[in-house]
């Protein structure tokens, strides 16, 4: 056997190939990726990371003498140039490196201003991977004032970061309000008094019109006609999966790189898994942005390429920190017609179940572990609540496992 490559060393990758060895994977494996170090942890980067409470090497996933050790060749700061499906071969810093399975985990990109509203300016970044992180960490001095674009979860604990800092700070959300597209009204309403609290400026259904400067940026223009001065710009209005390279081998997209129940795309050598994948669950296909799907989703097809035949059915669960305040999202809350409130044991303590019908279908919960436990786990096991019971303080949670 010629061996496995991956491509693409960020979490998916780092599981993907982790898991073929355990699985007892005994032929050679390739993992690419175009950093100039090993897999590591991305959520930390607009978060502990940024705050100064992370050193670099606690955010790798694992040691670099784990991949030698291991027998998987590692190649850093190299990017895969082409695919050739017909030779089963990639071509990647000069060479050409065989594959007989190939696994693409090339994740996703940032959104970015467009240039002619001035989003190649210096002073404007996007949070995704390190050097992002470590070129903008010295932005953030007591006093400055930044603007951010977009109020979604990235934007969010961006925000949260540059409060603590004691940073003044303006977020502008071009939507009705602040996580429109991934939570309900009341966990928006939870966030926006969270984040007032800590001084933060939000400014919801106004869109930025043009960031202002002639090299470095130095003000901001809204759509409301309102003009700001500002120190620095971080833009956090979502991701694309990174799929440039799947469409130039000619495999098949699809809101990400198109793959079977399995994880293998129109290409039967050729898998993908991570957020640059979408599949198919029940009647519809999905792609999900998340840390606990890059890793599920590759082990799968790890088992998959090994023989195991086994279908993805994700579990989703997403977690964000902001402040002193944990949110934990238990399940998918797509289609959802009303919420229930459960408050929680302390001050700031509260979850939101998300139902359709009769049928619960996610959770969100701050700084209730209890409730997001009990959610996830009825979630995972297709089982629902009597949402009268849910509401009332007095219910043990643990009971409605029983029911």
């Amino acid at each position: 056997m010629t061996g496995i490559v991956v491509i693409g060393a960020g979490q998916a990758g780092a599981s993907c190939v982790a898991k073929l060895r355990s699985l007892g994977f005994e032929g050679k494996i390739t993992l690419i990726g175009e950093e100039p170090v090993p897999p590591y942890q991305r959520p930390p980067l607009s978060k502990k990371y940024l705050l100064g409470e992370m050193e670099l090497e606690r955010l790798f996933l694992r040691p670099e003498s784990y991949y030698g050790e291991n027998g998987i060749d590692l190649h850093l700061s190299e990017t895969v140039t082409a695919i050739d499906r017909a030779d089963k071969c990639v071509v990647a810093g000069g060479q050409t490196i065989p594959y007989d399975h190939l696994v693409l985990t090339t994740g996703s990109v940032p959104r970015r201003l467009p240039g002619s509203i001035g989003g190649e300016l210096t002073g404007v970044y996007t949070v995704r991977d390190l050097k992002d992180a470590d070129t903008m960490a010295p932005e953030f001095t007591q006093g400055r004032h930044v603007l951010i674009v977009g109020g979604g979860y990235i934007g969010l604990e961006a925000a949260a970061v540059a409060a603590s800092k004691g940073l003044k700070v303006t977020l502008v959300e071009m939507s009705d309000r602040i996580l429109q597209r991934v939570a309900a009204k009341e966990t928006s309403d939870y966030f926006r008094e969270l984040h007032q609290s800590h001084g933060v400026d939000i400014r919801e259904g106004i869109g930025l019109e043009t960031l202002l400067g002639d090299t470095r940026v130095t003000g901001a223009r809204l759509s409301d006609g309102s003009e700001l001065s500002v120190d620095f710009v971080i833009v956090g209005v979502g991701i694309t999966p990174a799929t440039s390279l799947a469409e130039l081998s000619g495999v098949l997209i699809d809101n990400g790189i198109k793959c079977d129940d399995q994880g293998r795309t129109s290409d039967p050598s050729i898998w993908a898994a991570g957020d640059c994948a979408s599949f198919p669950l029940g009647d519809t296909r999905i792609r999900l942005e998340s840390v606990p799907n890059a890793i599920d989703m590759a082990e799968c097809v790890a088992e998959n390429i090994m023989g195991a035949g086994k279908t993805y059915v994700p579990q989703p669960w997403f977690w964000s920190d902001q402040y002193d305040v944990k949110l934990q999202i238990a399940g998918l809350n797509t289609g959802y017609d009303h919420i229930v409130t459960r408050p929680g044991d302390a001050e700031g303590h509260v979850s939101f179940w998300y139902f359709k019908g009769d049928q619960l279908l996610a959770v969100d919960a701050m700084n209730d572990a209890r409730a997001y436990m009990v959610g996830k786990r009825l979630i995972d096991a297709g089982k629902t609540a009597d949402p009268s019971a849910i509401a009332n303080p007095e219910t043990d949670l643990k009971t409605l496992l029983r029911a």
